[in-house]
């Protein structure tokens, strides 16, 4: 499968399964032979890590502008120092958030300006855009529930936020996919990760055969 230097990137609102997912397909793709590198954003670097940190903990009183900015910057890094030299390494790279998740958290749930939020998106990529978005849907009242038994009950600043903060992301997720649906493959993960994990592996395999 030629698959070196493909960049995959895993979206979705909270619970859907995404760093599982990532998991499994990271998990097949090494048995076929492939070099694959995981990451998360934010995340991948040390830079990344600690501000993760701030961006989840709950109670962090961050502004919306403020907060996009240091995902962009969190993201600049990941991809200067660690997503560019793998993919040109020949590595497939698999990431649990990518640009889309700005767009969607941080202008429809936030209310940003979308030219906004894509302009800080692109001064952090520069030309590294994903090759395929995995767009794992699941209504946000079910994604909360799994997220909430996932953290123990102890949600992060995200996870907080009410049901129409997640609605609006998820519309605007909706939307990103249907304006580019060369990129976005929509999945159901309201399923069994099993299913979701065929769904996928067998998109891959037409993608990248």
């Amino acid at each position: 499968m030629p698959i070196a230097g493909k960049f995959i990137t895993f979206e979705g609102g909270e619970g859907a399964g995404k760093s599982t997912q990532l998991t499994r397909l990271a998990e097949r793709l090494r048995t076929s032979g492939a070099g694959v590198l995981s990451l998360r954003e934010p995340g991948g670097t040390p830079f990344g890590e600690k501000m993760r940190d701030v961006l989840k903990q709950p109670g962090s009183a961050i502004q919306p502008a403020a907060e996009a900015l240091l995902f962009a910057a969190c993201r600049a890094q990941l991809v200067t120092d660690v997503i560019a030299p793998a993919l040109a390494a020949g590595q497939a790279v698999l990431c649990d958030r990518f640009i889309d998740s700005t767009v969607a958290y941080q202008s429809g749930g936030r209310g940003l300006e979308r030219t906004l939020v894509e302009s800080a998106n692109r001064l952090a990529c520069g030309a590294v855009r994903p090759d395929l978005t995995i767009l794992l849907d699941l209504d946000p009242s079910r994604g909360l529930g799994r997220a909430s038994v996932r953290d123990h009950g102890q949600p992060d600043r995200f996870e907080v936020l009410g049901a129409d903060f997640h609605r609006k992301v998820r519309d605007l997720y909706h939307a990103l996919a249907k304006e580019e649906p060369a990129r976005f493959f929509v999945v159901d993960a309201a399923r069994p990760p099993e299913e979701v994990e065929q769904e996928i592996w067998h998109e891959i395999a037409r993608r990248f055969r």
